[in-house]
């Protein structure tokens, strides 16, 4: 659980994902975080489970592996095993599964889009310095 459970603010919104559902399965973090720019979910799945095979009509996807071992499998026949802190992307029309092939949970994030990358936006607010915010 985070220190705080769920939390919203003036511009922004935090959890952990124990806040955000329990067990196996997704957790909607693009619903409960109200993210509109993006899709956004967290999937917790036991070992020897698999998503079934699926592709997309508009949206890139991007996995983030956050804890275990997922197994890619892809519509061309290859297989890419990826451990905690791997990423991998994938066009919307190709077809993919993840399984969990570890011993433990597995936990990974998929984020999807489309329409191209936004560019480098950030500006620092005015009056404000890296380590502290504005007066």
């Amino acid at each position: 659980m985070s220190e705080h459970g769920k939390v919203e603010g003036d511009g922004y919104a935090l959890a952990n994902l124990d806040d955000l559902g329990e067990g196996y399965g997704f957790r909607k973090i693009r619903k409960e975080l109200d993210v509109k720019a993006f899709g956004i979910n967290a999937i917790v799945m036991p070992p020897g489970h698999a998503a079934g095979f699926h592709s997309h009509e508009e949206q890139e996807e991007t996995y983030f592996v956050h804890q275990g071992t997922a197994e890619f499998s892809f519509g061309d026949g290859t297989k890419h095993v990826v451990g905690s802190g791997g990423v991998v992307r994938v066009d919307a029309p190709t077809v993919l599964s993840v399984k969990n092939v570890g011993e433990d949970d597995l936990v990974y994030v998929c984020a999807g889009g489309k329409d191209g990358y936004v560019g480098r936006d950030g500006v620092m607010a005015e009056g404000a310095s890296r380590s502290e915010p504005p007066a």
